[in-house]
């Protein structure tokens, strides 16, 4: 269990700092174990570095200065999401793919355009126009569409396949590209849809990666609440030896 004095416990609740500090220490906790090659901690110190803006071994001496952080504090800032994306494969790989199918209806991303407008015979009549090549879609939604997507032709998306309504998105699941569906009602709106584009979310090593991502996330997230427990069920804060 993290331990703070009374004082500490106090200070960091009130600005803020003392959950986020202690997910940060159960995360890094878990991590430390991991070990990395002399490359590779040259190689994470060097992208760390750069997401810095650091250039060079003086502005890097400049910056820790800045920064109250001495070399082993910077390696350990630098070298701690390739510890954490290493832990997290190692842990979770086991459960990716099964986690990567719980989600895949919100990683589905999808591209649709849309017009919304209240009135039944307006929206056959639009409809027959794009059908039949008389307008665009685009043309026809930024003039008559009633929803925010008006501001961009018609155009939703890139977004979530399952954000949509559920009749939208069983549509759209089951259609092709450029096809137009006629108009369905969803109060208060009548709706023109036609599919844009739709990319199936793909268990690749990227994805298997996000997966393990998200596992490790929960997994400290418990660890977290059974911190949290604890410091409520105390009747003070503990000293620290």
């Amino acid at each position: 269990m993290i331990e703070f004095t009374a004082p500490q416990q106090q200070l960091l609740t009130q600005h803020g700092l003392l959950l986020p500090l202690m997910r940060s220490v159960i995360l890094g906790n878990a991590v430390n174990a991991i070990s990395l090659s002399d490359d590779e901690r040259n190689e994470a110190l060097k992208d760390w570095s750069q997401r810095q803006g650091i250039k060079n071994d003086e502005e890097l001496v400049a910056f820790c200065q800045q920064q109250l952080l001495n070399p082993d504090a910077a390696r350990y800032q630098a070298e701690l999401p390739v510890r954490v994306d290493r832990h997290a494969l190692e842990e979770f790989s086991h459960r990716a793919e099964q986690r990567f199918l719980q989600r895949k209806a919100e990683l589905d991303q999808v591209v649709y355009s849309l017009i919304r407008c209240r009135d039944r015979g307006l929206a056959q009549e639009l409809y027959l126009r794009i059908s039949e090549g008389e307008a665009t879609f685009a043309e026809l939604a930024s003039e008559h569409s009633e929803g925010e997507e008006k501001a961009r032709n018609g155009i939703v998306g890139p977004a979530p396949l399952n954000k949509s309504h559920p009749r939208v998105t069983e549509m759209l699941r089951s259609g092709q590209p450029k096809q137009l569906f006629a108009p369905i009602f969803i109060e208060p709106w009548w709706l023109i849809v036609r599919l844009e584009d739709l990319k199936p979310a793909v268990f690749n090593d990227a994805m298997k990666l996000g997966m393990c991502r998200d596992l490790l996330q929960e997994w400290v997230n418990e660890q977290l609440q059974q911190q949290i427990n604890a410091l409520q069920q105390a009747p003070r804060a503990q000293a620290t030896p």
